[in-house]
Formats: structure tokens, sequence, C-alpha cells
């Protein structure tokens, strides 16, 4: 049996006696007094000893002693009465752990907060009792349908076969007909082309229940549509308008830039795709024979870039970019940048799980203008819609 848990263990100690140091804090602050502070004399309460109470925790039970007042006022936030499980401390590691802190620094916080020291390895033991969450969110049943769905990459590094290799993480944020955002998974590349991995990926979501998706919201990754449209042939494909500029704007020089760029605006800015294609050939006429890759690449992706024509401004608004899981990515990075490398990938999937709960916990509120959205989707979807 491991010697940090169990009810004599080293865990069980330093979490009954960090609980007990709260709670007299908690007291301190409800007298509005210290102990054996001479304003306490005459205050019309005081310190009245301490009660013991068995606790259930993840280390097994243990011994607390709470401590009471005098005119029995004092009930604590931490373990209020009739109730006899708390998991302050482990709750303590873990969002440190998901903030992007080593080991190290939370034993260092840990003990600059509460005055007690925990282990590396105690932390690293509690960090682990979340893997089997993680397995669960990435492998929990999705809803049926999703009207749009976003699918990017990043990079991060992790040590594989004795290297420290970059790898790439796919990540699928849906919006579901309720206007709620979620993140469908987070998926480790294997170091096959990206464009097979991602089938792998969308294969993986309807396994776990998806049968279509209206709309993808993809980057200007070669074989992307070809991917989503081999597992749901009905999915229309929105090519993301600012990885299209980025794109186009590498064969540009630098002092050209601002003006080619203004130019393109004349494309994506305007209400029709009639419209857009006047525009493209304006653009193509004034820089096609000095910059012809930089129109090339417009020209040969344009199917896949106009789809959102097909749709009223208040949706084209949404899926004309993949800033939506773009702006998540910008969240998960604030962590992933405190790590070098990952020693493994379930290092990675554990912290990547946690900070994605935290992300994802402030996602109360549906997509801005969701009524209309939906109701306009209806319309233009109706046949695969449920009544």
């Amino acid at each position: 049996m491991d010697v940090r848990f169990g009810r004599n263990g080293l865990f069980a100690q330093l979490f009954s006696e960090t609980l007990e140091r709260m709670m007299e804090a908690e007291l301190t602050g409800h007298l509005g007094y210290g102990k054996y502070e001479t304003k306490g004399r005459n205050s019309g309460n005081s310190r009245n000893g301490k009660t013991e109470k068995k606790l259930h925790t993840s280390a097994g039970d243990i011994d607390v002693q709470v401590p009471r007042d005098r005119n029995s006022e004092f009930e604590s936030k931490l373990l209020p009465k009739h109730r006899n499980y708390s998991d302050e401390l482990e709750e303590k590691i873990i969002s440190f752990y998901a903030k992007g802190l080593s080991t190290r620094d939370i034993q260092s916080m840990l003990e600059e907060l509460y005055g007690v020291e925990v282990s590396p390895a105690t932390i690293s033991a509690v960090t682990d009792k979340v893997w089997f969450l993680v397995e669960a969110w990435q492998n929990r049943p999705l809803a049926s349908t999703y009207p749009i769905v976003y699918l990017d990459a990043l990079h991060l590094k992790i040590r594989r076969e004795g290297k420290v290799a970059n790898t790439a993480l796919y990540v699928v944020l849906g919006i579901d007909l309720d206007g709620q955002r979620d993140v469908l998974g987070h998926w480790l590349g294997t170091g096959s082309e990206a464009s097979n991995f991602w089938l792998s990926v969308i294969s993986d979501l309807q396994a776990r229940g998806v049968e279509d998706i209206f709309i993808a919201c993809v980057d200007g990754l070669p074989g992307f549509q070809d991917a989503i449209r081999s597992v749901f042939p009905q999915t229309q494909v929105q090519r993301c308008i600012v990885h299209q500029i980025r794109q186009s704007l590498k064969y540009v020089a630098w002092k050209d830039r601002k003006e080619f760029a203004d130019d393109l605006k004349e494309i994506y800015q305007v209400p029709t795709r009639e419209a857009a294609e006047r525009a493209l050939r304006s653009v193509s006429e004034h820089w096609g024979s000095k910059y012809a890759m930089a129109v090339r690449s417009w020209e040969s992706n344009w199917d896949a870039l106009m789809t959102m024509f097909e749709f009223p401004q208040v949706i084209r608004r949404l899926i004309y970019t993949t800033n939506m899981v773009e702006s998540y990515h910008s969240q998960l990075r604030r962590v992933l940048k405190t790590k070098p490398f990952f020693p493994t990938d379930e290092a990675a999937r554990k912290l990547l799980f946690l900070v994605n709960r935290e992300v994802t916990s402030r996602w109360t509120s549906t997509v801005f203008n969701w009524p209309l959205i939906l109701n306009l989707l209806s319309i233009r979807f109706e046949q695969r819609l449920s009544p």
C-alpha cells in the first residue's frame, strides 16, 4: 500500500493539518480578532475549543479538529455542518496544475499559502487521479447533429522514443442545436500526414454519435474537404478567410502587402458571391502579373472560400474564419508556454483536459443571436433537422 495515502498516510496528515489551519483562519475572520489578541476580551464571543469530525476523502477517512465559538454562530464554509467530506486540498492542487504550475511550483505555493509541505511525488499522485476523467471525456457520446464545427490544430513538444518532437494537437470545437459551444475532443498526432489524421478524427466523431454536420470551418490544409465529406458527404466546408489571406501574403513583397490586403477586402466583405467574383477578377488584373501565386491561391480554393455567401450575414460572420477555435487555442497556449516539453503523451493529455475544464466552465452563454441563427439554419437545412 502506498504510505502517502490511507487514514494514517502522509496525504491524510497534510490534508487534515491544512484544513484545520484554513478553518482557524475562517474563525478568526468570523470573530474579528486572532488568538490571544486583547481586543477579543469582552467582545461578546470567543473561541471555545474544537470538535473532532471524521471526513471521507479520496485518501481515506481522516479525523479533523473543527474549531468552535462560544455562541455557536460559526460555520466553516470549507466544511459546513452535516457534511463529512472535503476535497479542498486536492482541488487546490489540481487547480494550480491546470494553470500550468509545475509540481515544484505547487509545492512552494502550498507551503507559502498554508504552511504545509507536500512532496512533488504526492502532487503527481493527486493529479494522476484525473486520468479516468480524461479518458471518459475524450470518449463521451456526442450530440447527433452539430450545425457548425471548427477544426484546427496547434503544436506542442512531447518526448517520444527518447526525442523531443513537435506534435500536432488536433481540436474540434462544435456549436450544438442549443447554441452552446463545446470542445468535442483533443487528438495528439501520430506523425502521419495531417489530412489522413484528420480523417481518423472525423471518423471518431462519427463513432461517438455524430450523424450530421451542417457547416465545417477549416484552415487551409490540402485534402481537408475530401476528408470531411468522405464521412459526412452533405457537410458544406468553409475555408478560413484569415488563413487564406495569410497564405497569399507570403508571396507578396512587404512594400505591397498593405495595398494587396486592402484589395482582398473587396472580395470577402461584399454582399454577394457575384460581387466577390468581380472583385477577384479586379485583383487578378491588378496583381496577377506581379504576384501570380498569391492570386492563384484564391482562384484554386474559390469554391471552399465562397461557401459563406450561401448564408445570411448573421451566419456568415460565424463561419468565415476559424476564430472561435483560435480563441480557444490562445487560452491553451497561455498554459502550454510554461511547459518546454511534455515527458509523455499522457502528461500532455492530462494538462490539456484540465485547462479545457477551466476554460469551458466559463462558457455559460449561448452564441450571440442564436435564436435567429437557428431559425435560418432550420429553413436552410429543413430536411436534415428532426422535428
